[in-house]
């Protein structure tokens, strides 16, 4: 269970990018926002807030204004785009199969159809593949909407119903549905209510009980539901709900969810920096909860379960977790807990999953920026008879534990990738230690990990402070100063741990570099390298940022006259104040739903999400607090000046970054653009916060920004 945490001085170079003679967009497109641009602006409202009334007609009017701009000026790229989308499609297999999971009863398993946006699911009875039938059809039922993303999906203990929450507009609120399997009529149970499902452990043949949450006028879930069904046959009849659990301080989040062992359902309320687990036995739902781990303010903990014991990761006496136990009949005791791992000044503890057997723990070194598996096996007095970091195909590298429903499994999946090597997928058997390649990602074309090289560099920060910084490129133009695309997060303790993209691979094929900046506010190096840039350290993200840049370049990876930035969601953030602080350092930016309106949306606690945020960037209540923040926020930090080329991405149904950011900021940046590069804007009016839900229309998004990145970085000439 994982923790919770609820994103160039060649001055003639940048301008020189529109004199060339292929895939040239015109300098200034003649579009109505161009034309009707002053019509927009409201003297009485230079900060652009009027945007933020959504039932005002002219904010849609000027949002597919500028959407109208951005395809006019994007024309001449389109054949590029085009080339770029099929170019993806031919490297990937297009019908994909999943790998089948055995369960109790049945074993399931998805299959996509190569012109099918989603999935198939199936199953088999265990031992019987002849009998495989379709269970779950969502092409068909994503086919009725333009928008559809599944939340979560579950089943009971007799594998027979299922039960799923449904997004149709990309606002995150859900609705509850069921079937009998295979072939029931799908019935709605419920609306407007949060992503995930838990079903108890009490089902008989004629009812069963599933749990929720549900949201508050900010859309927190800080609510969490049981919901007694019974079954008729083919028919499941929904009872009157009851609250299980509400929290009342807006900082915190609730969720639901059960141990391995079944015996547990936890009942979590978090905020970012402090945790509270509650207790609930699986077989008897509507019993009293019982508080395992009380809250601390910024005390966060997790909590995993096994037969007799409860263990506890938790930061209460170090930054870096450590790991205690309690038996199982001493939880009402508070000092019963003993230290099972203490904690390390080298090593983060990550998560950690219990079994029968054990425990697998996930441990981040912080020096070498990677994290471990570490195979724990304890006797009835929890002393370790194996204790041993499972071995890692290279280094740096991404390695998770894969779904492992079984609690008495003996045989481990495992998911590994690196920016160089396809992900794949390992059995690990725990009796011999022999790992066994059970599915490797397929590739096509003309470009493979062989193909490719990959490595590590350390930029020096304002501070001294070492930031890893990642590059990958063709193998045959290693040594030379590329093109570069460069990505930054750093929030939220988020990583960015090594990942394989097929769609990268276009971008790779015409001599780019991708280089990601794991600057502080993730968590590459652990929960330090988070403390170190969030709150009063947020100013460490941004210069770690632009440390790496220049690393890039100083160190002749990178073309000094041609690196771009990118960043999603906080990542935004991140690249919109380095372009504020150095527009000259990128030939261009890529912001995808970017959270650049910080102290206005901070300000707002009426917002989604806005007191949640407070112990990430602070409450600007506190009149430091809120200097601090408007002293990076982007969109308040805008100066009339040469900015480089821009590429803005927003959504209408975003609960998150509200769309209105990046039209704020848009405005912000048309206003005060003193060069010819272009500020553009797209808003997708039906998704959000995670763009477009159907595969193919986000690959071809992805081209379109990928076209958008090769001309920024004067590489679209010779398409």
């Amino acid at each position: 269970m994982l923790l919770i945490r609820v994103l160039s001085p060649n001055i003639h170079f940048f301008y020189g990018t529109y004199q060339l003679t292929k895939a040239q967009p015109q300098h200034k497109p003649r579009s109505a926002i161009n034309q009707e641009f002053n019509h927009y602006y409201h003297p009485d409202d230079p900060d652009w807030h009027w945007l933020e009334d959504a039932k005002d007609p002219k904010v849609s009017d000027f949002l597919m204004a500028a959407n109208a701009q951005h395809a006019e000026w994007f024309s001449p790229l389109e054949p590029l785009a085009e080339k770029l989308f099929q170019g993806h499609l031919a490297r990937r297999e297009l019908a994909v199969t999943g790998l089948e999971t055995a369960l109790d009863h049945f074993t399931f398993w998805t299959m996509t159809d190569a012109d099918q946006d989603y999935p198939c699911w199936w199953r088999y009875p265990n031992g019987q593949p002849e009998q495989r039938e379709c269970v779950f059809n969502l092409p068909e039922r994503a086919a009725r909407h333009d928008f559809f993303d599944i939340g979560d999906m579950a089943l009971p203990a007799d594998e027979q119903w299922l039960a799923w929450t449904e997004d149709t507009q990309g606002d995150e609120r859900f609705s509850l549905w069921i079937k009998r399997l295979p072939e029931g009529s799908a019935q709605c149970l419920l609306n407007d209510i949060g992503p995930g499902l838990c079903w108890a452990e009490d089902q008989t043949d004629t009812a069963a009980t599933l749990l929720f949450t549900r949201f508050d006028a900010t859309q927190r879930p800080d609510s969490v539901w049981r919901l007694p069904l019974t079954f008729d046959q083919n028919k499941a009849k929904a009872l009157p709900e009851t609250l299980v659990y509400r929290e009342a301080d807006p900082e915190f989040w609730v969720g639901v969810s059960k141990t391995r062992s079944r015996q547990w359902l936890l009942i979590e309320s978090a905020s970012k920096d402090t945790s509270e687990v509650l207790l609930l036995a699986s077989d008897a739902p509507d019993s009293p909860l019982d508080c395992l781990h009380p809250r601390r303010p910024g005390v966060e903990a997790s909590i995993e379960h096994r037969p007799g014991f409860f263990y506890r990761l938790h930061n209460q006496h170090g930054a870096h977790f450590q790991l205690d136990v309690i038996e199982e009949t001493r939880i009402s005791q508070t000092d019963a807990w003993k230290p099972l791992i203490e904690h390390s000044n080298t090593t983060t503890l990550e998560g950690v999953d219990a079994f029968s057997w054990g425990l697998v723990i996930a441990e981040r070194d912080h020096q070498q920026a990677q994290v471990y598996l570490r195979r724990l096996v304890v006797d009835q007095q929890h002393r370790a008879t194996v204790n041993q970091r499972l071995a890692l195909p290279e280094t740096p590298c991404s390695q998770l534990l894969e779904d492992a429903p079984h609690f008495d499994a003996t045989r481990l999946r495992l998911r590994e990738e690196s920016f160089t090597q396809l992900p794949r997928w390992v059995e690990l058997d725990l009796a011999t230690l022999e790992r066994r390649v059970i599915k490797t990602q397929p590739l096509h074309g003309d470009l493979h990990p062989e193909h490719l090289v990959s490595q590590r560099i350390w930029a020096t920060s304002h501070d001294g402070e070492k930031v890893p910084v990642s590059i990958v490129m063709r193998a045959d133009l290693a040594g030379q100063a590329l093109p570069t695309l460069l990505y930054g997060y750093g929030a939220y303790g988020e990583p960015l741990d090594p990942w394989f993209s097929i769609a990268r691979l276009e971008l790779l094929a015409r001599g780019i570099a991708f280089a990601v900046a794991h600057v502080r506010g993730g968590g590459e190096r652990g929960e330090p390298w988070y403390l170190d840039g969030k709150m009063a350290n947020k100013e460490n993200s941004f210069l770690d940022f632009l440390a790496a840049r220049d690393a890039l370049a100083s160190e002749g990876l990178s073309r000094e006259d041609r690196i771009l930035a990118c960043g999603a969601s906080a990542g935004g953030l991140l690249v919109g104040t380095c372009l504020n602080r150095r527009p000259h350092a990128f030939c261009g930016a890529v912001l995808d739903v970017p959270f650049v309106d910080v102290l206005r949306t901070m300000q707002n606690p009426d917002l989604p999400l806005t007191t949640a945020e407070y112990s990430e960037w602070g409450n600007p209540a506190d009149a430091g607090v809120a200097e601090r923040i408007q002293n990076y926020s982007p969109v308040d930090n805008i100066t009339p000046r040469h900015y480089p080329a821009i590429w803005i991405e927003g959504s209408w149904f975003d609960t998150r970054v509200s769309y209105w950011e990046p039209a704020k900021y848009y405005a912000r940046l048309r206003q005060c653009q003193l060069g010819d590069a272009p500020i553009l804007l797209h808003t997708d009016m039906s998704s959000g916060h995670g763009g477009a839900s159907g595969r193919f229309k986000a690959w071809r998004e992805a081209a379109r920004q990928d076209a958008f990145i090769l001309w920024a970085l004067g590489c679209a000439e010779d398409e």
